[in-house]
């Protein structure tokens, strides 16, 4: 049975769940549930804090789990990233007063307050620069204002948090992190299911990006068509009971629906129809 580490709270947890559920995966009833076994696909999940994901997974206790990139390079785990999942992307940067600093080197010999002590220290070590790092659990952005630190490294979205403490980001960002799937690097026995799991989320992954677009357009104009809606392989064209016209179906971009939509029907397409796809598997 494949063990699989899911976030039990969090930015990761609900979007996790969801792509779980829609990869055909049986999902908890209620939130105090730590372990939930889906005896249909053979695999057990465990629900536990994010920042303690890679550390199970690294260490064997469970075969797979869904954590995000910065908590996982911060963890020192040997785990390894297998795909990224496209949800909860954020990005990690330096900030400081205006005029402390404008780039990586002139953190040196700074106090840098962080809740990724583990990234930070690596960061800079890459960059040669030796800075006290501070480690906190929260509330880093305050850090500087109440004389913890002269320079803080935190997750930045909007930075309107930053501001109101009067600090800016410099330099270039230390990580662009996401939720990702992670597993030990070498996991021989397990692998079959990770392969299948990993399938099914892909399949989440495509379905999501792509919709399904059905169409009506002449015999003669059908090349052109089919150049707009080239499909992953080759759209799968189809005859009519008016010889004159053919039905055309194929894979679309989601976010190219409306567009595409409109050129096929300036082109003399009717019927446009599009679908969205539960799953697939490519």
């Amino acid at each position: 049975m494949l063990r699989i580490a899911v976030p039990n709270k969090g930015s990761l947890s609900e979007s996790a769940a969801d792509m779980l559920r829609e990869a055909g995966y049986r999902g908890r009833r209620d939130s105090k549930e730590l372990v939930l076994t889906d005896a249909a696909n053979d695999v057990e999940f465990f629900f536990l804090r994010p920042r303690d994901i890679a550390v199970y997974v690294g260490s064997g206790t469970l075969d797979v789990g869904i954590t995000g990139r910065d908590l996982l390079l911060d963890s020192g785990s040997p785990a390894v990233e297998v795909m990224a999942l496209g949800f909860a992307a954020s990005t990690f940067r330096f900030a400081a007063r205006p005029g402390v600093a404008s780039s990586v080197q002139d953190i040196d010999g700074k106090r840098v307050a962080t809740s990724y002590a583990g990234l930070v220290q690596s960061h800079l070590a890459d960059h040669g620069v030796g800075a006290q790092v501070v480690r906190l659990d929260g509330a880093v952005e305050t850090a500087i204002t109440l004389g913890v630190a002269d320079v803080i490294a935190d997750v930045v979205e909007t930075g309107t948090t930053l501001r109101n403490q009067g600090l800016e980001t410099f330099g270039e960002p230390i990580l662009r992190s996401e939720a990702v799937l992670i597993t030990r690097e070498h996991n021989g026995s397990a692998q079959p299911a990770v392969d299948v799991l990993c399938r099914r989320l892909q399949g989440v992954l495509t379905a999501r990006s792509y919709v399904m677009m059905d169409y009506d357009v002449r015999v003669e104009l059908v090349e052109q068509a089919c150049a707009l809606t080239p499909g992953l392989e080759s759209p799968t064209v189809s005859p009519l009971h008016d010889k004159g016209y053919v039905a055309v179906r194929s894979m679309v971009p989601r976010h190219l629906t409306n567009r595409v939509m409109d050129e096929l029907y300036e082109l003399g397409a009717r019927a446009i129809l599009v679908t969205d796809i539960a799953a697939c598997r490519l």
